[in-house]
């Protein structure tokens, strides 16, 4: 049984990783199918030689990566920070890495104490696919002009509701979400969207992008009326799950 004085002792620690999702069924943990959770809190268990159990900063779908991922657990062991990224590290795969662990205020969690994220999608718009980049971002052969992309996604900054933006099985009572902004370039074939919001519905980013993408051209207000619709059956396709990357966090 523990005592009182080893429940005062717990320790809230912070990690910061990053991930190549291609082999993953998302980051939450799952019963029947390999998640970046599952392994992580298997590498933490033997590395702190007790059952650990984190709280990841975001869910993220199956194939989808991390530049910058959180998650926050309490522990008992008392292994400096340093060699806590260090010792996970060595029971990690190649797929996952850790980068930095520190310890937090009793209160903190890595989910709710978050103010925003940056997602980043990559379209390779070319021809031929690279095979360099399989399952690292969309092929998309057809012409997309960055003009045109950049013209349809000022309506969507701000706050709204992004109803017609979300996957129907992330439907909620409220779906007003702020987004701050939009930020999309081209180096040679490929074409970087960045989208920084206080939180996203449920495939709300590859939406966007797969709407950008469909409506390439076309006249700005096509993206407006989709937004003011709330219908999802406005919108584009989603956007295959291997060109996004959740990028930044911020706390």
């Amino acid at each position: 049984m523990i005592g009182a004085d080893e429940i005062i002792d717990m320790r809230n620690i912070r990690v910061k990783i990053a991930y190549v999702g291609t082999a993953y069924h998302g980051f939450q943990r799952q019963n029947n199918s390999m998640a970046v959770q599952n392994v992580i809190e298997g590498a933490l268990s033997k590395l702190c030689n007790e059952p650990v159990v984190i709280n990841g900063c975001s869910r993220t779908d199956a194939g989808v990566h991390a530049n910058e991922y959180y998650f926050s657990f309490t522990t008992h062991s008392r292994i400096p920070c340093k060699n806590i990224v260090s010792g996970l590290n060595s029971f990690l795969p190649s797929d996952i890495s850790a980068y930095q662990a520190e310890e937090m205020p009793e209160d903190f969690h890595a989910r709710y104490s978050c103010k925003g994220k940056e997602y980043l999608y990559i379209i390779e718009n070319s021809q031929a696919a690279s095979p360099f980049l399989y399952a690292r971002c969309w092929h998309y052969p057809y012409p997309l002009d960055i003009t045109s992309m950049k013209d349809q996604a000022k309506c969507l900054c701000g706050t709204h509701d992004f109803s017609a933006f979300c996957g129907s099985a992330g439907i909620k009572d409220d779906n007003t979400r702020t987004v701050n902004y939009i930020n999309i370039g081209k180096n040679d074939d490929i074409i970087s969207i960045y989208i920084c919001g206080d939180g996203f519905l449920y495939n709300m980013v590859r939406i966007i992008v797969g709407t950008l993408a469909e409506h390439n051209g076309e006249d700005i207000s096509v993206t407006e009326r989709i937004l003011q619709s709330r219908d999802r059956n406005t919108a584009g396709i989603t956007a295959p799950a291997g060109g996004l990357y959740l990028n930044k966090v911020m706390y």
